[in-house]
């Protein structure tokens, strides 16, 4: 048995200056810059996020630019497994998380657990 949920919406930035695309996200979003946060470092810019709701967090790529999911879980074995078993493909795998692509050709993400409260408003998988 494990647990999963939306963890994270990323804004892929292919751009030399993520300070600009950070305050453009913020303001469109009526968020702030969240330079306390653990995870505005480097190549990340996190914005304020309200309590439950999923984070929202910038990410400098060398990639297009583009959005994508992460999904938090308590076993990324399992959750990776449990995706594949819908037609899901690992694309890549890191020290920490798990790149896939969904059928229609999305890429996201799957995490470990990221955001506090959890397995609040998790789905339970057996």
């Amino acid at each position: 048995m494990h647990h999963s949920r939306l963890c994270a919406l990323l804004i892929d930035c292919q751009t030399p200056d993520l300070e600009a695309a950070a305050h453009f996200w913020a303001r469109a979003l009526g968020r702030e810059v969240d330079r306390a946060h653990p995870g505005t470092r480097g190549n990340y810019v996190m914005l304020t996020t309200p309590p439950d709701e999923p984070l929202v967090q910038l990410q400098r790529v060398s990639h297009e630019s583009r959005v994508h999911l992460d999904i938090e879980t308590d076993d990324i074995a399992a959750e990776v497994a449990r995706l594949e078993r819908l037609g899901a493909r690992v694309a890549e795998r890191l020290e920490r998380w798990v790149v896939m692509q969904a059928p229609s050709g999305q890429r996201f993400c799957v995490v470990r657990v990221q955001r506090p409260g959890f397995p609040k408003n998790a789905s339970r998988w057996d």
